[in-house]
Parts: C-alpha cells; sequence; structure tokens
C-alpha cells in the first residue's frame, strides 16, 4: 500500500499542470479574440462576408480543433 500512495502526487501534479496550461491557452485565445473586435470581409468560395474578427477568428479556431481531432482520431483507429 506505501507505493500506491506514492504514484498519487504525481498523477495529480501531471493533472494540475495539463489543466493549468488548458486554461493559459482558453484565456489567451479569449484575449487575442476580443482584442480583434473590428469588422473584415472575408472571401468565401464566391461569396464576400462581412464579420468581426473575433467571429472570424473563432470559426478558425473551432474548424482547426475539428481538424485536429478527426487526426488524432484516425490516427487512432488506425493504430488498432
Amino acid at each position: 500500500m506505501p507505493e500506491a500512495s506514492k504514484v498519487a502526487p504525481k498523477k495529480s501534479l501531471g493533472r494540475r499542470i495539463r489543466i493549468g496550461l488548458v486554461v493559459a491557452v482558453i484565456i489567451l485565445t479569449l484575449i487575442v479574440i476580443l482584442q480583434n473586435t473590428e469588422s473584415v470581409s472575408t472571401n468565401l468560395l464566391f461569396a464576400t462576408v462581412t464579420m468581426p474578427r473575433a467571429v472570424l477568428l473563432m470559426v478558425t479556431l473551432l474548424i482547426g480543433f475539428a481538424g485536429g481531432a478527426l487526426t488524432a482520431g484516425i490516427m487512432l483507429s488506425r493504430r488498432k
């Protein structure tokens, strides 16, 4: 039993560091998005859309996240 109690704090510390990094990235992302509120024109195929830069950044972030998650899912499914 004493060995198991020595392992638990290391896992807890690593988890806290990961959570802290995720929170820091989220805060930095929100700061960048909120500082860019002016409108911009964006060409999407054959249409031009005018939207706040914050919305454009958020959409780009979500597309990137979805692409990364999809790629990770494909890579993990191929390993099995």
